[in-house]
């Protein structure tokens, strides 16, 4: 696995592990609430890792606006995944994680910068990486 991928096997593409993961699933915050992340830890998985998706509800904004949010959702955890994935990896655990954001809309937030994402999902990330 290349250091600074996001490759096909770390995406949610399924819809069984996205109704899992919303019906189940425990929900964390950013300290800002600006992201949510809705998660699952399954312990003893014969493929343990991180497998990630980006979810942004329609009434968030316009097409534009919920694309450019997913691109940078996935591309903060992307530069940021080596600590969680090796503890992942180590403990033999596989976690499923879906980001959203939580007081972000384009109402409020017309120019979303990169820094505005970054900083709530480095963050959450933290906070999975020690509840392992």
């Amino acid at each position: 696995m290349k250091r600074y991928s996001f490759s096909i096997q770390e995406k949610i593409k399924n819809k069984k592990d996205f109704e899992k993961i919303f019906s189940t699933g425990k929900v964390i915050f950013s300290s800002d609430r600006k992201i949510k992340a809705t998660y699952i830890i399954k312990k003893n998985h014969d493929h343990p890792g991180v497998k990630v998706a980006a979810v942004v509800y329609k009434k968030a904004g316009i097409a534009v606006w919920r694309n450019r949010t997913k691109r940078l959702i996935k591309e903060a955890y992307r530069l940021n995944k080596e600590k969680l994935m090796e503890e992942c990896i180590m403990k033999k655990v596989m976690l499923l994680i879906a980001f959203s954001p939580y007081y972000l809309n384009e109402k409020n937030n017309k120019k979303l910068r990169f820094n505005d994402v970054m900083q709530g999902v480095v963050e959450i990330m933290l906070k999975l990486k020690s509840s392992i």
